[in-house]
């Protein structure tokens, strides 16, 4: 049996992954699929698939083309979650700051340089016409704790984070939301080691296979909402509300899509040049 190492978020896009392995369908393919947790997001896998730690990871758009221009030696198989990802922008609950204009300027707590909460702190700066250059300062907290501990103790202004699963901190009273902030492409992709493709490609369009057929039905499974709102300690409607707004995907990202958002970075100098579609992507045949 062929063990595969896989990374994510542990957030209910990831769901699949976790009711596929707990059914038991990569083992009757003779597959041991080993799902590893990075609550740290697209920093830290990004980090994990080039020290070969895991073989795919399910990870941000955006940081993954970044890391890959930077030398990660993986590729982008196929999208995985096509609708954009709706990143809340947050202040501590006794923060004076009450609008977007307030932090301007201010401190953003991000997971790790490289990361989505690190982009996507360009992307608002850029909506909203900030200097990108002037305007932007970031403190690394690693993850969602750390920007908890950080917003709290004001060693940080705000904090970018995917909205739904930052909703119950706000909910506590721990964090205000003053606006949200979709990414302007799909969020989710998933990216495999070069080693892992030249080698194993009848084991990964296997492993895609089964992911596919799960998130097609998806959202006609049996009670869904209901499960991920007890797993994920969210409101029933909550989970509604981000269900009718999620699409996932299984099909290969096309040229168009991923040209358009190598444009977007390097206006945005997060990454320095842009490259040929195939340094990227790998179209599976």
């Amino acid at each position: 049996m062929k063990t595969v190492k896989i990374g994510g978020v542990p957030e209910h896009f990831n769901l699949a992954w976790y009711l596929t392995l707990k059914n038991g369908d990569y083992k009757q393919e003779n597959i041991n699929l080993r799902w590893h947790d990075y609550p740290g997001g697209t920093g830290a896998m990004s980090k994990a698939l080039r020290k070969g730690d895991i073989d795919i990871a399910v990870i941000l758009t955006e940081g993954i083309i970044k890391d890959i221009i930077e030398g990660n030696p993986s590729k982008i198989v196929q999208t995985f979650v096509e609708t954009p990802l709706i990143w809340g922008i947050h202040v501590g609950a006794n923060s004076p700051y009450q609008s977007l204009n307030d932090i301007k300027g201010t401190k953003a707590a991000i997971s790790r340089y490289g990361s989505g909460s690190h982009l996507m702190a360009y992307i608002n700066a850029q909506n909203n016409n900030w200097d990108t250059t002037k305007d932007l300062h970031f403190e690394v907290v690693k993850n969602l704790e750390g920007a908890v501990e950080a917003l709290s103790n004001n060693s940080a202004d705000y904090f970018m984070w995917e909205k739904f699963m930052t909703k119950p901190i706000v909910d506590k009273g721990v964090f205000r939301r003053l606006g949200n902030c979709p990414t302007p492409w799909p969020c989710f992709v998933i990216a495999v080691s070069d080693h892992f493709i030249e080698n194993h490609s009848a084991e990964l369009q296997t492993i895609l296979n089964i992911i596919n057929k799960c998130t097609k039905n998806f959202k006609t499974l049996p009670n869904i909402d209901q499960v991920i709102a007890s797993r994920y300690d969210q409101k029933l409607e909550d989970v509604k509300e981000w269900l009718s707004l999620t699409e996932w995907s299984q099909s290969a990202i096309d040229e168009a899509t991923i040209n358009k958002i190598q444009k977007q970075l390097l206006a945005l100098d997060i990454i320095s040049k842009t490259v040929p579609f195939d340094r990227l992507v790998h179209k599976l045949h």
